[in-house]
Protein backbone atom coordinates (compact mmCIF):
# COMPACT_ATOMS: atom_id res chain seq x y z
CA UNK A 1 0.00 0.00 0.00
CA UNK A 2 0.99 3.63 -0.23
CA UNK A 3 -0.08 6.94 1.22
CA UNK A 4 2.48 6.84 4.02
CA UNK A 5 0.83 3.80 5.61
CA UNK A 6 3.89 1.52 5.52
CA UNK A 7 6.18 4.20 6.91
CA UNK A 8 3.90 4.99 9.86
CA UNK A 9 3.44 1.30 10.60
CA UNK A 10 7.21 0.72 10.55
CA UNK A 11 7.71 3.80 12.75
CA UNK A 12 5.24 2.51 15.33
CA UNK A 13 6.77 -0.97 15.39
CA UNK A 14 10.25 0.49 15.77
CA UNK A 15 9.08 2.79 18.55
CA UNK A 16 7.66 -0.18 20.46
CA UNK A 17 10.89 -2.10 19.96
CA UNK A 18 13.02 0.88 21.05
CA UNK A 19 11.31 0.83 24.44
CA UNK A 20 12.64 -2.69 25.01
CA UNK A 21 16.22 -1.65 24.22
CA UNK A 22 18.60 0.22 26.48
CA UNK A 23 21.32 2.78 25.95
CA UNK A 24 22.42 3.92 22.53
CA UNK A 25 20.58 1.10 20.76
CA UNK A 26 17.19 2.27 21.99
CA UNK A 27 17.99 5.86 21.17
CA UNK A 28 19.12 5.02 17.63
CA UNK A 29 16.07 2.88 16.90
CA UNK A 30 13.78 5.64 18.20
CA UNK A 31 15.54 8.21 16.01
CA UNK A 32 15.13 5.95 12.99
CA UNK A 33 11.41 5.61 13.79
CA UNK A 34 11.05 9.39 13.97
CA UNK A 35 12.83 9.72 10.63
CA UNK A 36 10.34 7.33 9.04
CA UNK A 37 7.52 9.70 9.99
CA UNK A 38 9.04 12.42 7.82
CA UNK A 39 7.79 10.60 4.70
CA UNK A 40 4.04 10.88 5.42
CA UNK A 41 4.61 14.36 6.86
CA UNK A 42 6.17 15.46 3.57
CA UNK A 43 3.43 13.74 1.57
CA UNK A 44 0.74 15.63 3.51
CA UNK A 45 2.64 18.91 3.23
CA UNK A 46 3.10 18.53 -0.54
CA UNK A 47 -0.61 17.74 -0.91
CA UNK A 48 -1.52 21.05 0.77
CA UNK A 49 -2.81 19.38 3.92
CA UNK A 50 -1.97 20.17 7.55
CA UNK A 51 0.93 17.74 8.09
CA UNK A 52 0.98 17.76 11.90
CA UNK A 53 -2.74 17.03 12.17
CA UNK A 54 -2.58 14.41 9.42
CA UNK A 55 0.40 12.53 10.87
CA UNK A 56 -1.15 12.64 14.35
CA UNK A 57 -4.40 11.18 13.01
CA UNK A 58 -2.46 8.62 11.00
CA UNK A 59 -0.60 7.49 14.13
CA UNK A 60 -3.91 7.21 15.97
CA UNK A 61 -5.52 5.09 13.25
CA UNK A 62 -2.53 2.74 13.16
CA UNK A 63 -2.52 2.46 16.94
CA UNK A 64 -6.19 1.49 16.75
CA UNK A 65 -5.28 -1.44 14.52
CA UNK A 66 -5.71 -0.20 10.96
CA UNK A 67 -2.28 -0.82 9.37
CA UNK A 68 -3.49 0.21 5.90
CA UNK A 69 -4.69 3.67 6.95
CA UNK A 70 -2.91 6.21 4.79
CA UNK A 71 -3.10 9.67 3.31
CA UNK A 72 -5.58 10.00 0.48
CA UNK A 73 -4.29 13.09 -1.31
CA UNK A 74 -7.18 13.19 -3.77
CA UNK A 75 -9.78 13.55 -1.02
CA UNK A 76 -7.46 15.23 1.54
CA UNK A 77 -8.39 12.69 4.21
CA UNK A 78 -7.01 9.61 5.87
CA UNK A 79 -8.63 6.49 4.53
CA UNK A 80 -7.99 2.78 4.11
CA UNK A 81 -5.52 2.98 1.26
CA UNK A 82 -5.89 -0.71 0.41
CA UNK A 83 -9.61 -0.20 -0.20
CA UNK A 84 -8.75 2.79 -2.41
CA UNK A 85 -6.34 0.56 -4.42
CA UNK A 86 -3.39 2.87 -3.81
CA UNK A 87 -0.20 0.85 -4.04
CA UNK A 88 3.44 1.78 -4.35
CA UNK A 89 6.17 -0.57 -5.57
CA UNK A 90 7.97 -2.28 -2.70
CA UNK A 91 11.31 -1.76 -4.43
CA UNK A 92 10.88 2.02 -4.25
CA UNK A 93 10.42 1.98 -0.48
CA UNK A 94 13.11 -0.59 0.29
CA UNK A 95 15.65 1.14 -1.97
CA UNK A 96 15.01 4.55 -0.40
CA UNK A 97 15.30 3.19 3.14
CA UNK A 98 18.43 1.18 2.30
CA UNK A 99 20.18 4.13 0.68
CA UNK A 100 19.26 6.48 3.53
CA UNK A 101 20.49 3.95 6.10
CA UNK A 102 23.77 3.42 4.25
CA UNK A 103 24.29 7.19 4.05
CA UNK A 104 23.77 7.62 7.79
CA UNK A 105 26.17 4.76 8.53
CA UNK A 106 28.84 6.39 6.35
CA UNK A 107 28.35 9.75 8.07
CA UNK A 108 28.62 8.11 11.49
CA UNK A 109 31.85 6.38 10.45
CA UNK A 110 33.29 9.70 9.25
CA UNK A 111 32.24 11.42 12.50
CA UNK A 112 33.84 8.61 14.50
CA UNK A 113 37.08 8.95 12.54
CA UNK A 114 37.13 12.72 13.02
CA UNK A 115 36.49 12.34 16.77
CA UNK A 116 39.36 9.86 17.13
CA UNK A 117 41.87 12.22 15.50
Amino acid sequence: VGGGAPEIEVAQQLTRWSKELTGHDGYCVRAFAEAMEVIPYTLAENAGMHPIAIVTELRKRHAEGCPTAGINVRKSVISDIAEENVYQPLLVSTSAISLATETVCMILKIDDMVAVR
